[in-house]
């Protein structure tokens, strides 16, 4: 078993924990709870790269090793890091359980060093038409990010 973890931070209130942890070769399964959400869904993707220098703008595209379009995560054609939306309730707390096969924690896939990124705005899937749909869901802002890292 392997597992990993990241702390999102931010400039603005937005904090949280996520932890991964895949058995052998099978599904990375993602859970975690993020706080200081303004209330409804806000994208919640894998970016390709673990660099914050410049904070979350320097986290660089969506983590797309085969190189397709933006998708929702149940989609064929998909980023690796698309994982769709997480719902922030009334009181701004996002509870996360994503099980994925896309995103393994070992390999020359491995997620491990890029980073987590929340968005300001909800993940339109690919679906919303807009020009950004098919490469950002048309999230909107970087509220939270952080580097995911090997955990004992």
């Amino acid at each position: 078993m392997v597992k990993a973890v990241v702390v999102l931070g931010s400039s603005e209130i937005v904090k949280g924990t996520i932890h991964f942890v895949q058995e052998g070769d099978g599904p990375t399964t993602v859970t975690g709870s993020v706080s200081g959400l303004k209330p409804g869904l806000h994208g919640f993707h894998i970016h390709a790269l673990g660099d914050t220098t410049n904070g979350c703008m320097s986290t660089g595209p969506h983590y797309n090793p085969a190189g397709k379009e933006h998708g929702a995560p149940e989609d064929e054609t998909r980023h690796a890091g698309d994982l769709g939306n997480v719902t922030a309730g009334e009181d701004g707390v996002a509870n996360i359980h994503v099980v994925d096969s896309q995103i393994p924690l070992t390999g020359p896939n491995s997620i491990i060093g890029r980073a987590v990124v929340v968005h300001a705005d909800p993940d339109d899937l690919g679906k919303g038409g807009h020009e950004l749909s098919k490469t950002t869901g048309n999230a909107g802002g970087r509220v939270a990010c952080g580097i995911i890292g090997l955990q004992g």
